[in-house]
C-alpha cells in the first residue's frame, strides 16, 4: 500500500490545504487513536507542537479527535520534538504527537506520531492508520470521550532530562554560547539549559510571534549566528531548527560545521572513551565521503541508510549502534534519545569542548569534506526520474564517477522536489554532472 499522508518524517504541507487541514488533523487524531487504544487501561496521549500561528488549530482538532474516540490528552504546549518523545515514556502514554513543519517556513505545518517507546512509528503502524482514515471512526460513548489537561511543568522536565546527558563532573564555567533557537519550540529551554549548566549565554531567535519560525534564523540560515559569534567574540555557537531536533554548530571564528563533522567528533572520543557501541556510526546515503574515510581512521565503520533520521534510527537498533545521524544536523545518541536531539547533541559536543581546554575550531574540525554539491529541482506532478532522457544523464554521469565520487538522486519526501548529489575529488566534475541532471529534470 503507498501512503497518501505519511511521507519520510510524519505528514507535512503547506497549512489549510490537505493533508493540513484542521479536518484531516481530527480525522489523524482519531485514526491514530483507534490504533492505539490497547488494553482496559485509561489511555493517554502526549501533543507538543511548535510555535507556528496554525499551531492552535491543529492542536485543538486532534485533541477533538482524540478525545471523541476516548483518548485523554495532555498538552505540553511548545516543545522541542525529542521532549515529546521523552515525555512520552515518562508519562507512560501510549501515544505522542508533536506538531511542527520542523525547518519549513511558518505557512507550513506537520504531524509526527510516537509509540508508547518514544520512537517514531513504523512504515506498517503509519500504513495501518492510514487504513482507519478511510473508514468511519467509532467513536466512543458519551460517559467515555477523554479528557484534555495542559500540564505546566513540561519545559522544567525536558530541561533536568537534558542537562542529565551531560558529564556531572562538567560545568560550562566561562564558556560564552550563542545559541540561536530558531523562534521555534525551544526558545525557553534550550537557553535556559545551558545557562543553569554554568554558560555565559547569547540567545538569539527567542522571540517567537507564530510567523517567524526558521525566518532567517536557525540552522536553515545560520549567518546570523555566525556572526554574532564574532561579534561576541563568543566561544562556540549553536543553531537548532524549529523543532529542535537538529543542530549546526558554529566555532570562534565563525566557521559552521555540519553533521557529518559532529558525528565524526562524538563518535572518537565515544571510542576513545570505550562508550561506542555496535563499532559503527550510522548515517544516510547524503553524508560526505570524508566522514567515512575519517571514522575508518579510528576504526570506526559507517553503516548508510535511506535519507529519513527513522531509517537512520531503525539500523541503528538493529546494528546495536549508539550513534547515528544526517548531515543536516539530525544526530541520534540511543543512549540518551529515541529520536534526533539538537540540545542533547550540543550538549556532548560541549562536553569535548570543556574537557579539551582547546579552541572549537580545533576540536570541529575532523575531517576535510570530499567535494559535495547538492541542488534541488522542483518540479509540477508526473515522475520526471522516470523518463529516458533523465535516466540517461544520471546512467552517465554514475560510470564518470565510477570509483573517484558518487552520485544520489532522489525525490524529497516532503517537498515536491528532486534532490541531485554528487561528490568527488574534482569539484568542477562534480558541478558540471549536477548542472547536466538538474537541466534534465527541469526540462522533463
Amino acid at each position: 500500500m503507498t501512503r497518501k499522508f505519511f511521507g519520510t518524517d510524519g505528514m507535512r504541507g503547506l497549512t489549510n490545504s490537505e493533508p493540513m487541514t484542521a479536518e484531516t488533523a481530527l480525522r489523524v487524531g482519531q485514526a491514530a487513536g483507534a490504533h492505539f487504544l490497547r488494553g482496559d487501561h485509561r489511555h493517554r496521549v502526549v501533543i507538543g507542537k511548535d510555535t507556528r500561528l496554525s499551531g492552535y488549530m491543529m492542536e485543538s482538532a486532534m485533541v477533538a479527535g482524540f478525545t471523541s474516540v476516548g483518548m485523554d490528552v495532555v498538552l505540553l504546549g511548545p516543545m522541542p520534538t525529542p521532549a515529546v518523545a521523552m515525555l512520552t515514556r515518562s508519562m507512560r502514554a501510549d501515544l505522542g504527537v508533536m506538531i511542527s513543519a520542523s525547518h519549513n517556513p511558518f505557512h507550513d505545518n506537520g504531524i509526527k506520531l510516537f509509540g508508547p517507546d518514544g520512537y517514531k512509528l513504523s512504515d506498517d503502524t503509519e500504513r495501518a492508520i492510514e487504513r482507519r482514515l478511510e473508514k468511519a471512526p467509532k467513536l466512543a460513548k458519551a460517559e467515555m470521550i477523554g479528557r484534555a489537561k495542559r500540564i505546566d511543568d513540561a519545559r522544567g522536565r525536558y530541561i533536568h532530562f537534558a542537562k542529565s546527558t551531560f558529564p556531572e563532573q562538567l560545568r560550562l564555567d566561562g564558556l560564552k554560547i550563542v545559541i540561536d533557537c530558531a523562534n521555534g519550540a525551544a526558545y525557553h529551554v534550550a537557553p535556559e539549559a545551558l545557562w543553569e549548566l554554568g554558560a555565559d549565554v547569547v540567545a538569539l531567535g527567542v522571540t517567537p510571534n507564530g510567523t517567524n519560525i526558521n525566518d532567517g534564523c536557525g540552522s536553515t540560515h545560520p549567518q546570523s549566528l555566525q556572526a554574532k559569534v564574532i561579534e561576541e567574540k563568543a566561544d562556540i555557537g549553536l543553531a537548532l531548527d524549529g523543532d529542535a531536533d537538529r543542530l549546526l554548530v558554529s566555532d570562534q571564528n565563525g566557521r559552521l560545521v555540519d553533521g557529518d563533522q559532529l558525528m565524526a567528533l562524538i563518535a572518537s572520543q565515544q571510542k576513545r572513551s570505550g562508550l561506542l557501541k555496535g563499532g559503527s556510526v550510522v548515517a544516510t546515503v547524503m553524508s560526505n565521503l570524508g566522514l567515512e574515510r575519517r571514522l575508518a581512521t579510528d576504526k570506526i565503520g559507517l553503516i548508510r541508510t535511506q535519507v529519513g533520521d527513522r531509517y537512520v534510527l531503525e539500523a541503528m537498533r538493529e546494528k546495536g549502534c549508539n550513534i547515528g545521524g544526517e548531515q543536516s544536523g539530525h544526530i541520534i545518541l540511543s543512549d540518551h534519545s529515541t529520536t534526533g536531539d539538537g540540545l542533547v547533541a550540543g550538549l556532548q559536543v560541549l562536553a569535548v569542548l570543556v574537557r579539551e581546554g582547546k579552541p572549537a575550531s580545533e576540536i570541529l574540525d575532523q575531517f576535510e569534506p570530499v567535494p559535495q554539491l547538492l541542488r534541488n529541482v522542483r518540479f509540477d506532478g508526473g515522475a520526471p526520474l522516470d523518463t529516458t532522457k533523465v535516466k540517461a544523464r544520471i546512467a552517465a554521469a554514475e560510470a564518470e564517477l565510477k570509483g573517484h565520487g558518487r552520485l544520489v538522486i532522489r525525490k524529497s519526501g516532503t517537498e515536491p522536489l528532486i534532490r541531485v548529489m554528487a561528490e568527488g575529488d574534482d569539484l568542477a566534475q562534480v558541478e558540471r554532472l549536477v548542472d547536466d541532471i538538474c537541466e534534465a529534470v527541469a526540462s522533463a
